[in-house]
């Protein structure tokens, strides 16, 4: 049983015993569903689609409607923003993050040796750029900035895929997509352990090495 048809037992076994169920807990449910729905649901309806689609050469929306019990609809529009079809979810802008203005400190370092990163799909081919900040962005890029965005992940609180350029380590925020912006201030080590949470959250089964140079 997967966790979405745990919770939809969940929900009817309460209303079989007459269990009340306030709004806070219908809220929350809600919030659930759709979480489990883009864990669980989108990324097995990609992989299977992806294929069929590979084929058309040009950029086009579907629009699916689902209602259990009746067969699915699928349309076509060849517009390419979705907010143009439905009342689609849009982004806000990320709120300005306050950094704290302490005073700098020269602290002597060693210096390390150079490192990069290796993301090894499960097919067994790889991402591999020169730079391990160039791999660790082209990664997120394939996994969905979206659905990276959704996991709530941040880095200096700001988001790790923000909408908002920082004032304070704009550049260090790379565009993945149109008007979302990767964060890359980090150690090759702690982008590592950011690509295996992502991994591993979104099911994509990589497998992320560091590379010494």
């Amino acid at each position: 049983m997967t966790k979405l048809e745990t919770l939809y037992a969940s929900i009817e076994g309460l209303k079989k015993l007459g269990l009340p169920l306030n709004q806070e807990t219908l809220k929350a449910a809600d919030d659930l569903e759709e979480q489990l729905i883009k864990d669980e649901v989108l990324p097995a309806i990609s992989e299977n689609i992806e294929p069929m689609l590979n084929q058309i050469k040009r950029d086009i929306v579907l629009v699916v409607e689902y209602k259990p019990g009746e067969p699915i609809t699928v349309s076509l529009s060849r517009k390419t923003n979705i907010s143009q079809i439905i009342d689609a979810k849009k982004l806000e802008r990320d709120p300005e993050v306050e950094h704290s203005k302490g005073k700098s400190r020269k602290i002597a370092s060693v210096k390390q040796p150079a490192t990069g990163l290796c993301v090894y799909r499960k097919d067994g081919t790889f991402i591999q750029e020169s730079k391990a900040c160039d791999t660790f962005v082209k990664a997120i890029a394939e996994a969905g900035p979206l659905r990276v965005r959704n996991l709530g992940m941040t880095v200096c609180k700001v988001p790790l895929v923000s909408t908002t350029k920082d004032k304070k380590y704009d550049s260090a925020q790379h565009e993945v997509a149109d008007g979302l912006y990767v964060i890359t201030h980090t150690s090759t080590i702690d982008k590592k352990k950011q690509l295996d949470i992502i991994s591993k959250a979104l099911k994509l089964d990589w497998r992320v090495e560091i590379i010494t140079r």
